[in-house]
């Protein structure tokens, strides 16, 4: 009787091995890891490749990776045995899951990846499947599988496979075009779809040399623009990436396009119908608003001296003046437009006013104002070499250089100024092509020389300013003031690069020298007067320092807790239901200043940023940063300041005037709160 119970059991199991070892593994978790299920599947068809179906069931908060998993994780592999077997895995699209900062690309619930396979061996089909799966952690769990491709596969398989197959994006059906620019740290993508978009998202396939972050996609009719932040592997800058490929998977509403893209030139921005002569428009209102801004007005009173200055007045060699400094302006923007097409073109950052991150560049400027002011005070008349023929200064001279230079330095002194309208041409122009570059930047600086050509065409303006008389040396004073406090402002700006002791140790180097070339030069009385009037002035500056900080200890104190700005901080704040305002400013950007003083200290700004659901975000682009340019980048803007508020009402964030009015501060913050208490 035992004997025949032992062969019962025995033919028992002989009839259930090939269930064991079928095309089915059945579902398989691991002791290691109770928050994922596995099966896998396959249907051996002779004359075809296997195919294979691998299911992957995962409990709530769990995800598992794409074949390019983004910013974190690895994705799923199989290692086959043998080695020689051939397997084309198939990905349905993803979906994007952002966790302290970082965007991946994965899946969540459950998923099936078909697969097929060639290269098999006869019968038995082995290997290891390697699942990354996270939530708060990751786990990374090994699950050994064996499947007997002499069973066929049960009549779901067949259904199951062309139903996962049926979710791998097309190559086509979604967009009409797609084109793809690169800048450096970013690379710009532009879809347009004649049925309009609903709920598009982008997932980009990793490069082999490049980094990308989460794409900013902006709708605009029926064009998707997408900009992706863009790093090397070490999060570095970026490497050139024109002329290569990215691939990426488009989706909208359950429909999927899979598609390749060689990459060109950076790309236009996309705009709501605005046309090249509309922001060709928009750059001659910006230039010629920058003649109103603080930056210029001590070039415009050296214009004013030069023309006092002159004896015998009369329209001809006053248009001749005016045509010549509007000659300096438009060379400066088109020096500006081959600096910027230089930058380019080494894969370098672009933007506005960038020259004065460079120290170098800031001791040239204030140099050269530091004479500017000696000349109008009457202390110096200067004259470059010989071999040149001209002089710098301005007064004095029957020449024309004199006043191109003019021209060319009011151009630089306007840089640092983000006037209306003048962002926004500049951002279109350093993204488009070299050719629209140029044209936008001659039309800025024909925008801004507009009212110099406008005194050229009508020159008896300008004869109509009172004769000479002694009430020029009051006004000559006054403006060699305004100079002299420019140039310690340029001054003062080397603070962020040589610190407070070096850079007030150079002041009272330069200052110290001009003393002692005016005593030189005319005598120890005209000294003795220059250095008591810059001890009047150098006290002034102090008391007015001190009074002005004594105000701000009061109401005009700023009380905000600034946070450092990053990606990851907005995410977090909008994560945790908090309204966010963003700042980026520059020590060398007066807007800057004029937005702090006359909005951002105000009391009731101060009491609503101070507000327990509000995060202040602030980013300092006094000194070279990639990651600033990279921010400022990615929301369509090369200059400063730049001021955003998120929340959640407003997840996409609204850009304010660069320009800020306390009012629109207030009435973005309040709407950005939405419907959360």
């Amino acid at each position: 009787m035992l004997r025949l119970f032992r062969s019962l059991a025995l033919l028992s199991g002989l009839l259930w091995l090939p269930a064991l070892q079928a095309a089915d593994s059945g579902w398989m978790t691991s002791p290691q890891n109770g928050h994922a299920q596995i099966r896998l599947r396959a249907e051996n068809i002779p004359g075809k490749p296997v195919q294979a179906l691998l299911d992957i069931h995962l409990q709530d908060g769990w995800k598992t990776y794409w074949r390019s998993p983004g910013e974190g994780g690895v994705a799923p592999v199989i290692h086959w045995q043998p080695e020689s077997v051939k397997a084309q895995w198939f990905w349905p699209a993803p979906q994007r899951f952002d966790v302290a900062g970082l965007s991946t690309q994965g899946y969540h619930h459950q998923v099936s990846l078909p697969i097929e396979l060639k290269n098999l061996p006869a019968g038995k089909l082995s290997g290891t499947l390697t699942l990354p799966i996270c939530s708060n952690v990751c786990i990374l769990t090994d699950y050994p599988f064996e499947l007997d491709l002499s069973t066929p596969a049960d009549d779901q398989f067949t259904h199951d496979f062309a139903q996962a197959m049926g979710k791998v994006p097309l190559p086509s059906g979604l967009s009409e075009t797609l084109h793809a620019g690169y800048q450096p740290g970013l690379l710009q993508i532009t879809i347009t779809r004649k049925s309009g978009w609903n709920e598009p998202q982008l997932y980009l396939d990793d490069h082999s040399d490049a980094s990308f972050g989460k794409p900013t996609l902006t709708v605009k009719g029926d064009t998707l623009q997408a900009t992706i932040p863009v790093s090397d592997q070490w999060g570095d800058n970026a490497p050139d990436l024109q002329g290569g490929k990215v691939s990426l998977v488009l989706t909208d509403r359950g429909l999927a396009q899979q598609s390749e893209l060689e990459i060109g030139a950076p790309l236009a921005a996309v705009t709501q119908g605005v046309a090249l002569w509309q922001v060709m428009l928009i750059a001659l209102a910006g230039g010629f608003i920058l003649n109103l801004m603080p930056c210029v007005l001590p070039v415009l009173g050296m214009k004013l001296g030069s023309i006092l200055q002159v004896e015998q007045r009369d329209k001809r060699s006053v248009r001749l003046q005016f045509v010549a400094s509007s000659a300096g302006i438009i060379s400066s923007f088109m020096a500006l437009a081959v600096l910027m097409t230089g930058l380019r073109l080494s894969n370098h950052a672009l933007g506005w006013g960038i020259q004065f991150q460079n120290p170098w560049f800031i001791a040239f400027m204030a140099l050269v104002t530091l004479l500017f002011s000696a000349s109008l005070f009457g202390l110096y008349y200067f004259r470059l070499p010989s071999s040149l023929s001209t002089r710098l200064a301005t007064h004095n001279s029957n020449g024309l250089t004199g006043h191109f230079l003019q021209g060319a330095f009011a151009t630089l002194l306007a840089t640092p100024c983000s006037a209306p309208f003048l962002g926004t041409a500049v951002a279109f122009a350093l993204a488009a092509s070299l050719p629209v570059l140029w044209i936008i930047f001659i039309a800025l600086g024909v925008g801004m020389s507009l009212p110099w050509l406008l005194i050229a065409l009508l020159p008896s303006l300008a004869l109509k300013l009172p004769k000479p008389g002694r009430w020029m040396n009051v006004v000559r004073l006054a403006m060699a003031s305004l100079m002299l406090l420019s140039a310690l402002w340029l001054l003062s700006l080397l603070t962020s690069h040589l610190g407070t002791p070096l850079t007030l140790t150079l002041t009272g180097a330069v200052l110290l020298l001009l003393w002692f070339a005016a005593w030189r030069i005319h005598g120890r009385k005209t000294a003795a007067i220059c250095a008591g009037s810059g001890a009047l002035l150098a006290g002034s500056i102090l008391l007015a320092a001190s009074l002005s900080a004594t105000g701000l200890q009061g109401t005009r104190q700023d009380k905000i807790n600034w946070q450092p700005l990053s990606e990851q901080a907005i995410s977090e704040a909008l994560t945790s239901n908090k309204r966010v305002f963003v700042e980026v400013t520059a020590d060398w950007c007066i807007s800057c200043k004029a937005n702090k003083y006359n909005v951002l200290l105000r009391s009731d700004v101060q009491q609503a940023l101070q507000a327990d659901d509000v995060v202040a975000l602030r980013g300092d682009w006094s000194r070279p940063s990639a990651t600033i340019t990279a921010f400022l980048q990615r929301r369509g803007s090369v200059a400063v300041p730049f001021n955003q508020v998120y929340g959640p009402g407003n997840s996409q964030g609204t850009v304010l005037s660069p320009l800020l009015d306390h009012k629109e501060v207030l009435t973005v913050l309040t709407t950005a709160k939405g419907s959360a208490e």
